[in-house]
């Protein structure tokens, strides 16, 4: 089939060639013309707690080179789904944000996670960044078992620092937000591969050690815990 092609004009001059292989109406084909080409729903995972800068979208993407990323944040750029912009000092540095229309897929990402997530094919012990476990428990979370009182917990990967606040009062019963000051009432901090081996693998503590540090009373951070689970793996007929 023959592809159509686009084409738009960036800021800078530079063209922007879309191709499209989906002829049809359908809400979700377009989707996939949107974000159907790889690594591009990664990105915009990774953008889903606030902006970054490129090195830290390397990173937590290393599986993709800087040539790939680049074309992929001018295509998502040029679909309006996320913008670029220049942090005010002493940081002043370039970020990509995702649009308020671009936060809004979040829901399909957990969806799409969660549906995924009962594959036989679907190997848990595999790189997973900081962003990615943390949406993971926004999607996981048993919300009628959150429970009161509320309680916050922290997180550490490396450089990046986050907070979730856990209330059963509030819609999502988890928010998460990034560059937290507060420690939270429990807390993590090392590598996230540890962190979902000691949340979905039941792996202790001690057989984690030097890659995981969990901080606060041993009661919350078990209540913490019990609040995820990963969905029976599909079956095949017998």
């Amino acid at each position: 089939m023959e592809l159509e092609k686009i084409t738009n004009e960036s800021e800078s001059g530079a063209k922007s060639v879309r191709k499209r292989g989906y002829y049809d109406a359908c809400g979700m084909a377009h989707a996939l013309d949107l974000v159907g080409d790889r690594w591009a729903l990664a990105i915009v995972r990774e953008l889903m707690l606030g902006p970054r800068r490129f090195g830290d979208l390397r990173a937590d993407l290393p599986g993709l080179s800087a040539n790939v990323l680049t074309q992929r944040l001018g295509d998502l750029e040029r679909d309006l789904i996320l913008v670029r912009r220049k942090l005010p000092p002493p940081a002043h540095v370039q970020v990509y944000e995702l649009t308020a229309w671009g936060y809004e897929a979040e829901p399909i990402i957990q969806e799409l996670g969660r549906w995924a997530a009962r594959s036989p094919g679907h190997d848990a012990t595999l790189p997973i960044s900081g962003v990615s476990i943390l949406l993971s428990f926004r999607t996981m979370i048993a919300r009628d078992r959150v429970g009161e009182p509320p309680f916050s917990v922290g997180f550490r990967f490396g450089a990046e620092e986050y907070l979730a606040r856990l209330d059963a009062a509030h819609p999502d019963r988890i928010v998460v937000e990034r560059g937290a000051e507060a420690e939270g009432d429990i807390g993590f901090i090392g590598a996230p591969n540890a962190l979902a081996a000691f949340i979905y693998g039941d792996v202790p503590e001690e057989a984690l050690a030097g890659a995981l540090t969990v901080r606060g009373k041993a009661g919350l951070v078990a209540r913490f815990a019990r609040l995820f689970g990963l969905p029976e793996k599909v079956r095949p007929k017998e």
